[in-house]
């Protein structure tokens, strides 16, 4: 009769009895030191995961000398307990819930900030989303190159979406972005949310501890410092508070159609005084340069071309202007504008309105 096979590789040899079967009990203690064996194994990969990771929402259990970096290169890490707080938690939350709403129709769902946007896709989606614009980058890339390749065209258009010079420092970038930095990440969010006014509340004055670990002439050095994510946003739309003019965007177009021509038809009776004459409130008014010059014949004064750009070349110079047309309502008793001069120089008509509309209500009755 023909030996029976081995259930496992064993040295040849008589076999004991006792050794031909596993008790019930063996079994029972062999499942168990398995089990133990593939807790250990994920421990190990949550660790490797938070030293691999910068930014990474994981404990951060390894002394920054332990850390592997090459000649200057450095790493950034969010604290444990920074990243516990209450108000850190409560802005993730925030924003993982509007991209999942404005991505809802394309059944995306986010989970994790830093896993499901460092390669750009899902960015990708978002922002052709929010623009209405589609992007020119492949669907899907898997290689590390195409990745930031992509990464590449999507924080380009979104730092011009934000107005953002080119030669500017950014709080965010191809390579912290990819490597999963999720102060990167959220600043990137927080920025979209604010220029597109995103229908949320996010937390204020949010910060959080970060761990710089710098690798120089050999020797690991790190320092600690305090990173300001969200502050406190005076701005209309950051606060959720919805006035006559949301409510007028959610009406059909025929009423804000109304508004428009009886704002141009205010602005254009001041303005024919020096020949200028407009037709679009959006586009003629975003540079500032309307806007200071109506000012000044409203309140009957001359104001020094010295003091603002009549030709602004740039985002920075347009912006300039529309804080000093604020600055002269101010100084004529009006209320600070609750817009943001940004929002005006990027076109935005609900923010243009509401100063139109400011400047209106003053200066109605005036001949």
């Amino acid at each position: 009769m023909a030996t029976p096979r081995p259930k496992s590789p064993k040295p040849a040899g008589p076999t004991r009895k006792d050794d031909k079967e596993e008790s019930f009990w063996e079994k029972i203690g062999t499942l168990g030191r398995k089990k133990r064996i593939k807790e250990v194994q994920e421990f190990q990969d949550e660790g490797k995961h938070a030293i691999d990771s910068p930014g990474s929402p994981t404990a951060i259990d390894h002394p920054p000398e332990d850390y592997d970096l090459g000649e200057n290169e450095e790493r950034a890490i969010i604290e444990t307990k920074s990243m516990e707080s209450a108000k850190f938690k409560e802005l993730v939350t925030v924003l993982i819930e509007w991209i999942n709403d404005e991505l809802a129709n394309q059944r995306i769902i986010v989970k994790y900030i830093d896993e499901d946007l460092y390669d750009g896709q899902i960015l990708q989606k978002l922002l052709e989303k929010l623009t209405k614009e589609k992007l020119d980058v492949p669907e899907v890339t898997q290689s590390e190159e195409g990745q930031k390749q992509k990464l590449r065209i999507v924080l380009g258009t979104a730092n011009k979406v934000l107005g953002l010079p080119r030669w500017s420092a950014q709080k965010w970038s191809v390579e912290s972005v990819h490597s999963k930095n999720i102060v990167s990440i959220l600043h990137l969010l927080v920025a979209l949310a604010r220029q597109f006014r995103a229908p949320v509340r996010l937390p204020e004055n949010v910060a959080v501890s970060v761990i710089i670990v710098q690798k120089k002439d050999g020797t690991l050095t790190h320092r600690t410092v305090t990173e300001e994510i969200t502050s406190t946003y005076e701005d209309l739309g950051m606060r959720c508070e919805k006035d006559a003019f949301d409510t007028l965007f959610d009406h059909p177009p025929d009423k804000l159609n109304v508004v428009k021509r009886s704002l141009i038809t205010f602005v254009n009776k001041h303005l024919n005084k020096i020949n200028l004459e407009v037709s679009e409130l959006e586009t003629q008014f975003h540079d500032g340069v309307y806007l200071t010059l109506l000012m000044g014949l409203l309140e009957g004064f001359f104001v020094p071309l010295y003091d603002f750009y009549l030709t602004p070349q740039d985002f920075d110079q347009k912006v300039h202007n529309v804080n000093f047309a604020f600055e002269l309502m101010q100084d004529t008793g009006l209320a600070k504008p609750k817009a943001r001069p940004e929002d005006i120089v990027n076109l935005d008509l609900k923010s243009t309105l509401r100063v139109l509309y400011n400047l209106f209500t003053k200066y109605k009755n005036m001949s």
